[in-house]
């Protein structure tokens, strides 16, 4: 098809996203067959036009079958290759313009290729899940795939009643006819098309924490054999949720769902209100309760307040992985200043190649971003104190809550509550490949920020870290 020139929505991706136009809401309706792993589905897209009339615009989609498209009611033209759809509305859509879009699709779901393996839609022995960052969206539902496009979602799933289906939101309607039930959730929040998270499975639903008591509703859906295991290793995360909002600032989202599935993942994956994790992450000793804090700080720091493209990811997991520190430091663990030496002696026996600030496709999740990422936030801390670094991050996530951010403007909201310049320790953290020296702290042994009010006590495949 021929028509306007797409703009690159992401150095990283260019095929994924289309920035000529964004969508403000997604609706979902989707059926599912476990056993024969079919998905049909019916997506609803309200979205306007950018600056310029719309001529075409694409959608990303894996390889289904196209049943129908719609743009204003009307039948356009399309086309359908290499995981896009390119469409061409029958009239030239105004800049600026409103409009929806229908698309009806079906086939068998599977992860779409990418350099971490597959990504997106994962068939399990017994339902699905999806784990779709960087770029999984497309493999089960139609999206402008890339970050910075933020959009609220309502997700209607209807699949055997055996199972149950947790999506990230609030379950709206749960309606059972014959024997297929329908689960209707709305997350009214806007998110990420690779933050949209699903799990379908047999499992038993638990709550996390004392209702009763008020605060974020947190509950998680565990196979049933695995639930006195679960029950020690997610006793403290209430407490984590405690430190995070005091630290941090209140929880974005209405509440927080953690869904265990019944087979082992390379690592634990956050959606938007949801985190996902595996049998393997379940050890009845703890053993995984820094990937707990992980994934529940990115709640905050990716989900909330989204990177504009990926060049920026340590934004998201930096920050998450320097959650893991706090967490140890409130909850009688080592300090973060004594996590941060060990990640800095492990960092000066690798690769010196990494710029944190644009690490390239390649790197993107590797684990020195991550342990570098967290070093660089503790350089931060260090270089403002404890007072103007909390209130300099909470200020950081209030301003920019359910938007997009990226390194400079980080950097720029940063030097507000320096009593110095920062420019050289940007550049040598962020921006040169050479590890610089650990900084001195500026902070006591033991954590000195905010008082507590008694205190407390990720790609399915391929990914490294979390």
């Amino acid at each position: 098809m021929s028509g306007q020139k797409t703009e690159v929505s992401d150095p990283y991706f260019p095929a994924n996203g289309d920035s000529r136009y964004r969508v403000h809401r997604y609706e979902l309706a989707l059926e599912y067959r476990p056993g024969p792993n079919r998905l049909a589905g019916t997506a609803r897209l309200s979205a306007i036009a950018g600056r310029a009339p719309l001529t075409e615009f694409h959608l990303n989609l894996a390889e289904f079958r196209i049943g129908r498209v719609l743009v204003n009611g009307r039948a356009p033209h399309y086309a359908h290759r290499g995981g896009r759809l390119r469409i061409r509305p029958a009239k030239p859509l105004p800049a600026g313009a409103a409009f929806t879009v229908e698309v009806h699709w079906a086939g068998n779901p599977k992860p779409v290729r990418s350099p971490w393996g597959g990504l997106g839609w994962e068939e399990l022995t017994d339902g699905a899940l999806v784990a779709s960052q960087p770029v999984g969206a497309p493999s089960w539902y139609p999206c402008n795939d890339r970050p910075a496009d933020k959009a609220s979602y309502q997700i209607s799933v209807n699949t055997p009643s055996a199972y149950t289906v947790v999506a990230g939101g609030r379950l709206l309607t749960r309606t059972t006819r014959a024997s297929t039930t329908t689960w209707v959730y709305e997350q009214s929040a806007p998110t990420s098309s690779y933050l949209v998270g699903l799990s379908i499975g047999m499992h038993q639903t638990v709550l996390l924490g004392d209702p009763g008591l008020g605060g974020v509703p947190q509950s998680a859906h565990v196979p049933a054999h695995l639930l006195p295991q679960f029950s020690r290793d997610f006793a403290r995360q209430p407490a984590m949720m405690q430190l995070f909002e005091e630290l941090f600032g209140p929880y974005p989202f209405g509440e927080y769902t953690v869904v265990v599935a019944d087979e082992e993942l390379d690592v634990p994956v956050e959606a938007q209100g949801l985190s996902l994790f595996g049998t393997n992450h379940v050890d009845g000793a703890r053993g995984s309760e820094r990937l707990i804090a992980h994934e529940l700080a990115h709640q905050w720091f990716g989900n909330s307040v989204t990177i504009a493209d990926w060049r920026h990811i340590w934004l998201n997991e930096g920050f998450a992985k320097y959650a893991e520190w706090l967490w140890s430091e409130r909850s009688g663990g080592r300090t973060a200043h004594e996590l941060a030496v060990t990640a800095h002696r492990l960092l000066a026996t690798r690769t010196q190649d990494l710029r944190l600030a644009d690490p390239g496709r390649k790197l993107m999740f590797d684990d020195r971003l991550y342990q570098r990422g967290g070093l660089a936030v503790h350089a931060v801390r260090c270089a403002l104190g404890d007072g103007a670094f909390f209130r300099m991050l909470r200020d950081w996530l209030t301003v920019h809550r359910n938007g997009v951010v990226t390194t400079a403007g980080f950097t720029t909201h940063v030097a507000r509550y320096a009593a110095d310049p920062l420019d050289d320790l940007f550049s040598a953290w962020l921006y040169e490949p050479a590890l610089p020296p650990l900084p001195s702290p500026a902070i006591p042994a033991k954590p000195g920020y905010p008082p507590t009010n008694g205190g407390p006590g990720k790609g399915r495949r391929g990914r490294t870290s979390a």
